[in-house]
């Protein structure tokens, strides 16, 4: 506004100045403000707030006793669970243990407390509804590619605490206010460790039977690269909660599956029906090669026993021929004869042939019955004499 400004208010017909009063200097000039009338007002209106009256040794009282309330306000504790940061105009300065403590009152200091031992999680892959305790899932966190080019559903959580309140707080991405950090960080650091490690496996042994050792090396890289960052927190554990294949893939994976089982079941029948054929066959096999030895040492021994006893009786043939040939003889019709029914004819027969009622003869049991008295013929060796 222009101190010429003719609008205003006392009636004179001079210039202005901006809040409509005219010069009232002698020298036809603004007059410059009555600082003495101010600090005059300004003491009015504190008399009316101070007991007794007020004076320059109460106002000194006064001023002191706000300094000692302004000084105290940088009074802080830390619970034993907690860590304590102070900040110096916005910049971390000092770290702080349990106790009580004390920083340089605000606007120049500033002190926040951390709790050093809550075990944190982060769910990756999906969310969990805390009204009604249901689950739902992000594909866009979940859905990863394997080593065999396929793609598998994962919901995983990881379990972390922090180790260092100034480091976590200044070297991870953290909203305006340092006592509520965000997880973005260890989140992202997470999801890339899993997709990495999923990455290098293949598909059904992440299914079946490498779900331990992935939580372990996701586990391992995921504090190296957190490290790496200075986050200042500890993992404490990752735990794989669904490893499926998409939705909409899962019915004809459950069928393959079920088709494997089969598969391996019809496998181990097999197995183990040649597991018992095959020692059977092996013992009969066994059994038979036996036979056939001892039946050829038994022809072998028989053998050579013939021979010898040839040889033998040869060597008494040569000694005695006569008696040897009779012998031989005797022995070979005993051999003949032993198992026949023999009629024996004595020399009173001789010239007569002799009449035999064969049929009346032979008994039942094709035998001939003996006459009453005597007993029934036996076979006996010799010329028929």
């Amino acid at each position: 506004m222009p101190w010429t400004n003719s609008s205003g208010g006392n009636g004179s017909g001079g210039p202005k100045g901006p809040w409509g009063r005219g010069p009232t200097s002698p020298g036809g000039g603004m007059r410059p403000p009555d600082f003495e009338d101010i600090w005059r007002r300004w003491q009015d209106s504190l008399r009316r707030f101070l007991p007794g009256g007020f004076t320059s040794g109460g106002l000194l009282i006064l001023l002191l006793a706000v300094v000692i309330i302004w000084f105290m306000t940088g009074i802080y504790f830390v619970r034993a669970y907690e860590q304590g940061i102070v900040l110096r105009f916005g910049r971390f300065v000092a770290r702080t243990p349990p106790g009580m403590n004390y920083h340089l009152p605000w606007p120049i200091e500033t002190a926040y407390t951390l709790n050093m031992t809550r075990q944190r999680q982060i769910d990756i892959g999906y969310r969990t509804n805390e009204d009604n305790n249901t689950q739902e899932n992000v594909p866009a966190e979940s859905e990863m590619l394997t080593g065999d080019e396929n793609i598998i559903d994962i919901n995983f959580t990881v379990y972390w605490k922090v180790k260092d309140a100034g480091a976590y707080l200044f070297n991870v991405e953290s909203p305006p206010d340092p006592t509520d950090p965000s997880d973005q960080t260890i989140k992202a650091v997470a999801e890339s460790a899993m997709r990495e490690v999923v990455g290098k496996s293949q598909f059904d042994n992440i299914v079946t039977q490498d779900r331990g050792a992935i939580q372990i090396e996701v586990k391992t890289l995921m504090q190296k690269t957190l490290d790496m960052y200075g986050a200042g927190v500890t993992i404490i554990n990752v735990t794989m909660q669904k490893v499926d294949p998409p939705d909409e893939v899962l019915g004809a994976y459950r069928d393959v599956q079920a088709a494997r089982t089969d598969q391996e079941r019809a496998r181990n029948e097999a197995e183990a029906y040649a597991n018992k054929v095959i020692p059977e066959a092996r013992g009969n096999a066994a059994r038979i090669v036996q036979d056939a030895e001892a039946y050829r040492q038994q022809s072998i021994a028989e053998a050579s026993g013939q021979a010898k006893r040839f040889l033998s009786v040869l060597a008494q043939y040569r000694t005695a021929p006569d008696v040897t040939r009779r012998r031989i003889y005797l022995e070979t019709m005993s051999g003949v004869l032993s198992g026949m029914n023999k009629v024996i004819v004595d020399n009173s027969a001789k010239g007569v042939v002799p009449y035999f009622q064969l049929p009346n003869m032979l008994g039942a049991g094709g035998q001939i019955p003996a006459p009453q008295g005597s007993q029934a013929p036996q076979a006996t060796s010799g010329s028929g004499q």
